[in-house]
């Protein structure tokens, strides 16, 4: 909700709940270590990693990404089914009467906001896709390279020469493996790669750019965004 005036009066406004608070630096701390196990995993060859040492790297990623994957649902349920400023409605730049607020904002000298303003709508939005494509992406991926659920074992099936010896068929290995079949396989993963890596790409565009605009915001508005992330609770005017 914005508010034009300002006023030597300040009041501490609840703004972020628990649950959202609890997803933010969650996914902070997901993201970051996704990050620096990807960029190693990108350049293994560059770093002489063995194979051995690959399957450890992206068990790891994995795993990592499972913790990822629940927070990132627990955050879209929230959206639907949350209230205040966990709703989709308060988040997203999607909704109706998006532009004409974006319109105002950009003719505002300082004009303060409970949630996100515009720009931080669009911020939000975009980072949500890309965490949502990588989710995705991420999962398939985890299927047919490691085998990991919850795809992990029809792809198994799909490739396997002896089906009742599934369990023998591992990571880098071609035991029990039907070429032709593999080869579809990673013919299907392609795109998927693809994505990834271009979603991954675009994160790391956007993550810096939300920490300028927090920043700048911070410094513009004066109403202690940055911390209201950590207790939820913003300094806006009274009125």
């Amino acid at each position: 909700m914005p508010n034009n005036k300002t006023s030597n009066t300040l009041n501490l406004v609840f703004v972020w709940s628990k649950n959202i608070r609890l997803f933010h630096w969650l996914n902070v701390l997901c993201v970051f270590l996704l990050i620096c196990i990807g960029l190693i995993i990108l350049n293994g060859k560059a770093l002489g990693i063995t194979n051995d040492g690959k399957v450890l790297l992206k068990t790891c990623h994995v795993l990592i990404g499972y913790i990822f994957c629940i927070n990132l649902l627990f955050r879209i349920v929230l959206g639907f089914f949350g209230t205040g400023f966990e709703r989709w409605g308060k988040t997203l730049a999607f909704n109706k009467g998006f532009v004409a607020e974006l319109k105002a904002h950009k003719q505002e000298t300082v004009k303060h906001y409970q949630g996100h303003n515009p720009i931080g709508k669009l911020m939000v939005t975009a980072m949500l896709m890309a965490l949502s494509v990588q989710m995705v992406t991420g999962l398939v991926i985890a299927g047919t390279d490691i085998y990991y659920p919850p795809l992990g074992g029809y792809f198994k099936e799909q490739i396997a020469i002896d089906n009742t010896q599934v369990e023998s068929i591992k990571p880098y290995s071609k035991e029990n493996v039907d070429a032709e079949k593999y080869q579809q396989m990673r013919d299907l993963r392609s795109p998927y790669i693809t994505m990834h890596v271009y979603s991954f790409y675009l994160l790391l565009l956007l993550i810096p750019l939300h920490i300028v605009g927090v920043i700048y915001t911070e410094r513009k508005e004066r109403s202690s965004i940055t911390s209201a992330m950590i207790s939820g609770y913003k300094t806006l005017p009274k009125d």
